[in-house]
C-alpha cells in the first residue's frame, strides 16, 4: 500500500483523512485510485499535476523525478503540499 498524506484544505474530499492508502507502482496509478473528488483536485482534465500542487516522495519532488511515472513501492509515503503565493 502507497500512503498519501493529504493537506487540511484537501481533506474534506477524503472523508477528512489525513491520509489515505491506494495500489500502485506508480504515482499515477496511485492517483488513479483515488475517489474522483479527490484526484480533480490534484490532477487537471488531461491527467497531468496541476501547477498549485506539489507532490513529495520522501525528500523529493516528483516533478525533479519521473512526474507522475515516478515509481513508488510498498510502504512509500506521497505528501501533498499545495503551493503557497504571496509577497
Amino acid at each position: 500500500m502507497i500512503a498519501v498524506r493529504l493537506p487540511t484544505v484537501l481533506r474534506p474530499f477524503a472523508a477528512g483523512a489525513e491520509r489515505v492508502e491506494v495500489e500502485g507502482t506508480t504515482v499515477a496509478e496511485a492517483f488513479a485510485a483515488l475517489d474522483p473528488p479527490l484526484r480533480r483536485r490534484l490532477t487537471d482534465d488531461q491527467g497531468a499535476v496541476r501547477r498549485h500542487v506539489n507532490i513529495y516522495l520522501g525528500n523529493d519532488n516528483i516533478r525533479d523525478l519521473d512526474g507522475l511515472d515516478t515509481p513508488v513501492q510498498d510502504g512509500d509515503e506521497l505528501l501533498i503540499l499545495p503551493s503557497v503565493a504571496g509577497g
